[in-house]
């Protein structure tokens, strides 16, 4: 699609906006998944502030709110970069005709809204709660078939798509779980729904995605590099992540730590073998591979902790595996990836800007900060500063991205 009249002649428009916002999936999608990134931390950094400082409590949530965070931020905020990254993406690695308007908004508007009315429930109007669940849901499904008609008409040849396919059914489960819970409130649903979210939806989407994009893109910046990624080892991590996430519903934390071991040296492997201190000097690419190595640490701290639980029944570490993986992981990934495919969508050149750069540094020391507040005295207060450099980390990135979301391509092409 062409850029607007009104943006070739210099203007801004409401109506130009919205054309520009709908030109493309990622351009929708990723423009709301930013919104909700600062939106949600926004809220959490406030929560946990006034868990520490009593005189700035807000009011309580309907859900408690640890749970209300971890399904805003896997299935409404994550979702958003997900399904704008697959829908726009699904079509062309199956030379299949590129999904239209009349796709990708119905998704995109219903879980943005679904968002919003979740997000509005936390703020003192708690009958949008479920509401709200119940549209993301519903945009979530609408997204699934879609996805799985282009699929359906490849025959199933694209094993990345089938395991990225399989993930996101995961989620919906996941999803369909916590709106029950609402219906019924029965906390195990809300368990479930939260752990699936983490190991059942975004650590295999995260994985497969990283194991088809990340060797291509190496390639493409580094000619005559092999592309290493087997299949053996994608497969070996779902039956693995799968082992865990059932060890983790059925509570048999003494027994997981076998399973994160195998999980943190497959990783570690996988990690190795993709040569990453060859990226060193292409900061685009360098930070790819810097996010994924959170994945080894993560299952590592998650192994650690596991057989101090299996030898002596004390819990140590607290949250700080969880946060390795979601803020260490997922987070950096997300700015890694993210800033990739916006720089090459938007027709910039095909770099790690100051802006990005500074964004995925901060994600760092936030990582490294909420893991340590497990362990530092007074750890509600390191829990709001690493919650607040969270959002100060992002905020620039976040800014930065939406303003290139509202604009045409720079090299003029559509899309």
């Amino acid at each position: 699609m062409n850029a607007p009249s009104e943006l070739r002649d210099g203007t801004l428009t409401p109506s130009a906006m919205l054309a520009l916002l709908a030109a493309a999936p990622h351009r929708l999608l990723f423009f709301a998944g930013a919104s909700g990134v600062l939106l949600s931390m926004a809220w959490w950094a406030a929560w946990l502030v006034g868990v520490r400082w009593s005189a700035l409590a807000l009011p309580p949530p309907p859900v408690p709110a640890g749970w209300a965070h971890a399904i805003g931020m896997q299935y409404q905020v994550l979702g958003l970069f997900i399904f704008g990254f697959l829908l726009t993406v699904f079509p062309r690695w199956m030379d299949q005709p590129a999904f239209g308007r009349r796709h990708y908004v119905p998704v995109a508007g219903a879980i943005f809204a679904g968002y919003l009315l979740t997000l509005a429930s936390l703020l003192g109007f708690p009958l949008l709660l479920h509401a709200g669940v119940v549209l993301t849901l519903l945009g979530w499904t609408v997204g699934c078939l879609l996805l799985l008609r282009v699929l359906w008409r490849d025959g199933g040849s694209q094993y990345h798509a089938l395991s990225i396919w399989a993930a996101l059914a995961l989620g919906g489960v996941g999803l369909a779980m916590f709106a029950r819970y609402l219906h019924s409130g029965d906390a195990r649903l809300a368990f479930g729904a939260i752990k699936i979210g983490t190991f059942g939806f975004l650590l295999p989407v995260y994985a497969t995605v990283a194991h088809r994009m990340v060797p291509f893109f190496a390639q493409a910046a580094i000619p005559g590099r092999a592309m290493y990624r087997p299949g053996w080892i994608l497969a070996s991590f779902w039956v693995l992540v799968l082992a865990h996430l059932m060890g983790e519903l059925a509570h048999a934390y003494a027994w997981l730590w076998p399973v994160d071991l195998a999980l943190a040296v497959l990783t570690g492997y996988w990690w190795w073998r993709w040569q990453p201190l060859r990226t060193r000097g292409i900061r685009l690419l360098w930070v790819l591979h810097l996010a994924f190595a959170w994945l080894p640490v993560a299952f590592g701290l998650y192994a650690l902790q596991g057989a101090i639980y299996a030898a002596t029944g004390a819990f140590e570490l607290g949250r700080a595996p969880v946060h390795a993986l979601t803020v260490g992981f997922f987070g950096s990934m997300l700015v890694a990836m993210v800033t990739r495919v916006t720089q090459g969508h938007s027709g910039r050149p095909l770099e790690m800007g100051a802006v990005a750069w500074a964004c995925f540094l901060g994600v760092q020391a936030v990582s490294v900060l909420r893991i340590a507040a497990e362990l530092l005295p007074d750890s509600p207060a390191w829990m709001a500063v690493a919650a607040v450099g969270w959002l100060l980390a992002f905020l620039p990135w976040v800014l930065r991205s939406l303003g290139i979301y509202l604009s045409p391509r720079a090299d003029g092409k559509p899309g």
